[in-house]
Parts: C-alpha cells; sequence; structure tokens
C-alpha cells in the first residue's frame, strides 16, 4: 500500500487560551493557535519569509503584505518548525513576563517536537502560528529547566490546534498531458474519477496535439498512468510533479467522516492507539 505523507493544519483561531502544567506545577504555559495565510506558508517555504531571510526585508513583507503587527514581525517570531525552517511558527505574544528569555530555547525546541509530530496523526504540522499568550515561572531557575518547560510546551501545542478546528493538508500533483483532440475525452473522464481538476488547455501549433495542465491529489495518483493510457489508448503521455498542499475538506472529530477514516488509518499504519487524540489529554486545568 502507498504511503502518502499529510500535513496537520488548522481552520481557525483557538476558541481558548490552552493551559498547560510543568511536571512539578511551578510554571504554567498559554498558547493560542491560529492558521496562517496559504501565500505566507509558501513564502516561508520558499524562503523569502524564512529564519535565513534578512530580518529587515522579512519584517517588511510580513507587514506590507500580510498585514502583520510591525513590532511582531521586527521581535517576536521566536523560531520557525519542524527542522528550523518550516511553516509554523512560534510568536512571543507576552507582556513583561520575568525569566522569559531563559526559558526562550526549551520552548523552541518543544516546539520543534510537537511539530514534527502533530497529535492527529503524528504527522508534521503547516501553517499554524502559535501565540504564546502568558507564562508564569518559578523564581528559581531550578525548578524551570528544560524537563519542566519543554513537556507542558508540547502539550500545549497539540491543545492549542486540537482547539482550532485541525484539519489534514494532502500535497496535490500538477500533472502536464499532452494527448491528440480526440483523446481528450478520455482525459477528462480519467480526471473525473480520481478527484482531479483540469485547468488550462493549450493548442501546440502547428500539431494535432493538446497541452492539458491539471491539478491531481497524490493519493490519487497511484495507477493514474495507466488508466490515463487505457482511457486514451495509449495517446496521452502525463508528467506529475509536486505542486501544493491542500485542505482536504470535513472535521476530522466528526464520528464516521472521511477525514476521521483516514486518520484512524495512518494512526494503524504508524502502530499507534487507533482512536482520535482527546483534547483532554493534552489541556491542564487551571
Amino acid at each position: 500500500d502507498p504511503v502518502v505523507s499529510y500535513r496537520e493544519t488548522v481552520a481557525e483561531e483557538s476558541n481558548q487560551t490552552c493551559l498547560a502544567k510543568s511536571p512539578n506545577k511551578h510554571n504554567r504555559i498559554y498558547l493560542k493557535a491560529e492558521p496562517m495565510d496559504e501565500e505566507l506558508s509558501k513564502a516561508i517555504e520558499d524562503g523569502a519569509v524564512g529564519p535565513k531571510a534578512d530580518p529587515k526585508e522579512r519584517a517588511k513583507i510580513l507587514c506590507d503584505k500580510f498585514d502583520w503587527d510591525k513590532s511582531v514581525a521586527q521581535t517576536k517570531i521566536w523560531c520557525y518548525g519542524p527542522e528550523t525552517d518550516g511553516a509554523n511558527l512560534v510568536v512571543d505574544a507576552t507582556v513583561g513576563v520575568q525569566y522569559l528569555i531563559e526559558i526562550k530555547e526549551h520552548v523552541n525546541s518543544a516546539f520543534q517536537w510537537a511539530t514534527k509530530e502533530g497529535p492527529l496523526c503524528e504527522e508534521n504540522m503547516r501553517g499554524i502560528r502559535f501565540n504564546l499568550m502568558d507564562v508564569t515561572l518559578h523564581t528559581d531557575a531550578i525548578h524551570r529547566g528544560a524537563g519542566q518547560i519543554m513537556p507542558p510546551t508540547r502539550r500545549c501545542c497539540f491543545a492549542a490546534e486540537l482547539t482550532a478546528k485541525p484539519t489534514l493538508q494532502e500535497p496535490v500533483f500538477l500533472v502536464e498531458i499532452t494527448c491528440p483532440q480526440e483523446a481528450m475525452s478520455g482525459v477528462y473522464n480519467c480526471m473525473n474519477l480520481r478527484r482531479g481538476c483540469v485547468f488550462e488547455e493549450n493548442q501546440r501549433e502547428g500539431t494535432p496535439l493538446v497541452q492539458v495542465k491539471a491539478h491531481l491529489p497524490v493519493s490519487e495518483s497511484f495507477g493514474f498512468v495507466a488508466a490515463l493510457r487505457q482511457a486514451t489508448s495509449g495517446q496521452a503521455f502525463p508528467q506529475c510533479v509536486f505542486d501544493h498542499w491542500e485542505n482536504l475538506p470535513g472535521n476530522p472529530m466528526e464520528k464516521g467522516s472521511k477525514m476521521e477514516e483516514l486518520i484512524l488509518g495512518i494512526r494503524k499504519r504508524k502502530n499507534l492507539k487507533v482512536e482520535m487524540p482527546a483534547l483532554g489529554d493534552y489541556l491542564d486545568k487551571l
């Protein structure tokens, strides 16, 4: 069975500020998750607004194009993840918290860990911005080491994602098909069977060939070439290349939905507990 990797993301802002406590109950972390624009995620992945970009240029783009607050864009982005360059952010939205700088590294490493394996099915997260709303820390440095800060931060990231309408993104191929005009109907039939959508047709000058561009979900692309050849009696030549990520429709938290089925399938494949993650596992009470 071919494996397709998905990305976890959120559809709206968290409906509450999520709280997680450290193992010794002396530190509390408050987080909220919100979705980022698809364009912004793309810009981070291309490197235009990524961690290696020039900070001034980056702040300018964030302010002008994505309507970010200037102070936030310049100094408040703590880190990117997963792998320190993915399309997720931690943004410091706290006001006047003591000892905040000392836990920054621990929060960042917990965030890397959380974004690498999200709560739904341990896939990478994408396009989520985590706002650190508030932190309550113990005055003794000993009581807020990495062991006390990392686990609650990770749990809090998970809880924030689960309260913000979590969903999956699937990879989508760009398919370029070259075929003669009379084979077009076969191409369209084959596409429609596989959730594909044709968005461009160009006649090749001086030849009877047509060049077609279409989007096709990667999960549907297995055996696509053979099926297309069959539908057009070998006249169509497809070429697939990864194009973008697209949100899947549906709600994973709904019993018996397609999305839930998909997530449980992935969890089974990864030998995880075959049930949807419960918010109560990650969210702490005051």
